[in-house]
């Protein structure tokens, strides 16, 4: 049956189940992000190797760790606002072949600490413009009533691919030796490209918003739901805000300026974390007396501790509202940290702590990326995911870093992982001054309306 006349495509989208096609969109994003957390986590599990190869210190290492996500930073800061102009399926399938390209030469040329640092900064180029985009794309082709699940569930492709990437480390480096890793790393996303290619679709917000692209959101809408038929003079709107000019400058305008801070701020202390232990965990551990393959193992356990609460958590944010969900998350993320400067003393408590602290911090990390993406209207979505994440990126940054500068100091290992509880403790504030601010925007908006 025919639907003449104008179609708003977030209400269509809420009216129906959602699709096979949704779905796969979905699980497509999901891979690329399931290669960004692979790739992103292995340098923290070949350290130990390359310490050993190449003789040098542990705090040699630490501006490896800085560059990579330093290219992540820059990635992601400048691909949001691109794909905001450009659309995001080619920001995608770009930043997908980038990473996956220098992360095969990273382990054909790397030879020295040097050209490490150098390999790694352009892989993080790539992988910083995979993840924003991949959210945001989820985000647009998810039902309001949805679309934090869908968003989350979508994002466990990245604790997976980290986890997979500790877990097979230990098994993949005592055979084949640290660059089969970066060999593998590559050889996925490279793979995946021709598919990206024809199976992932433009957003269809964002071809709503450019006003001329009537024939391909009419066509992606009947693979939707192929029940749908749309008349030639149909038109597609979206009932939300548009604007024109630089997409940044969008961040602090129409009362986003506070809540946008504190986000940051939240991404900023809840990447500090993750890639601190990610990068320093197994170094660490091996160092208190564990073994190699459990050390990595941790790390494996500590990111399937945030699949498992991102699966459980999707539906929770829904229901409840990420505010009342992540600000506790937060708040046990911080015990469970700093309790595990105190387990790495014990192989099996290590394993149990290290996978609540996943559980806790990854799990609220996915949570905040969906409040994200449901935050910020289409116009900017990218730009402001992007931004939070390259925000967090420097966050990301202090972390391998300030570790590096603690361990080179001898402080001891319970100090560190302290610094990490409190900087998990500073999210939960944030979130929670947040959620208060945007209450009290609800309020004035509903005060005329009272009024009348």
């Amino acid at each position: 049956m025919a639907a003449p006349g104008v179609v708003d495509v977030p209400s269509l989208l809420d009216q129906q189940r959602i699709s096979g096609y949704q779905i796969r969109v979905g699980a497509l994003c999901a891979a690329v992000v399931f290669l960004d957390g692979f790739d992103t986590q292995v340098i923290g599990n070949l350290v130990p190797s390359i310490i050993a190869e190449w003789k040098v210190t542990r705090p040699a290492m630490a501006p490896v760790g800085v560059a990579g996500l330093a290219g992540l930073m820059v990635g992601a800061l400048s691909l949001g606002p691109l794909a905001d102009k450009i659309g995001r399926h080619t920001v995608i399938v770009g930043s997908t072949l980038a990473f996956g390209v220098m992360t095969l030469l990273t382990g054909l040329l790397a030879e020295s600490v040097t050209g490490l640092l150098v390999l790694r900064f352009l892989t993080g180029l790539g992988l910083g413009g995979a993840m924003p985009n991949a959210i945001a794309m989820t985000a647009e082709y998810a039902p309001h009533r949805r679309r934090a699940t869908m968003v989350m569930v979508m994002f466990c492709g990245f604790p997976i691919g980290a986890s997979f990437a500790g877990f097979i480390s230990a098994f993949l480096i005592p055979v084949f030796g640290w660059r089969a890793m970066l060999y593998l790393g590559g050889a996925l996303p490279i793979a995946l490209v021709p598919l990206l290619l024809m199976e992932l679709p433009e957003s269809i917000r964002h071809l709503v918003l450019q006003g001329n692209q009537t024939a391909r959101v009419a066509a992606i809408l009947s693979r939707i739901n192929p029940a749908r038929a749309f008349s030639a003079d149909t038109r597609f709107a979206i009932s939300e805000e548009r604007g024109h000019g630089v997409p940044v400058g969008h961040l602090f305008r129409e009362g986003r300026a506070v809540p946008t801070v504190l986000l940051w701020l939240v991404f900023f202390m809840s990447l500090l974390n993750i890639f601190l232990i990610n990068f320093w965990l197994p170094t660490l551990a091996h160092d208190a007396g564990i073994a190699l393959v459990l050390a990595n193992m941790a790390t494996g356990l500590f990111q399937a501790g945030g699949v498992i609460s991102t699966l459980l958590g999707g539906r929770a944010v829904d229901a409840y509202g990420a505010y009342r969900v992540l600000s506790p998350a937060y708040v046990l993320a911080g015990l469970s940290i700093g309790a595990l400067g105190f387990a790495v003393v014990s192989p099996p408590l290590m394993l149990i702590v290290a996978t609540i602290a996943g559980f806790c911090l990854i799990g609220g990390q996915t949570g905040v990326n969906a409040l994200a993406s449901t935050f910020y209207p289409t116009f900017i979505r990218s730009t402001g995911i992007g931004w939070a994440l390259g925000i967090g990126r420097i966050g990301s940054i202090a972390g391998p870093g300030v570790g590096g500068i603690l361990i080179a100091l001898k402080w001891p290992t319970t100090a560190i992982f302290i610094i990490g509880a409190t900087a998990a403790l500073c999210a939960a504030v944030a979130l929670f001054a947040m959620g208060r601010t945007q209450a009290a925007r609800a309020q004035l908006a509903a005060q005329p309306a009272a009024g009348e």
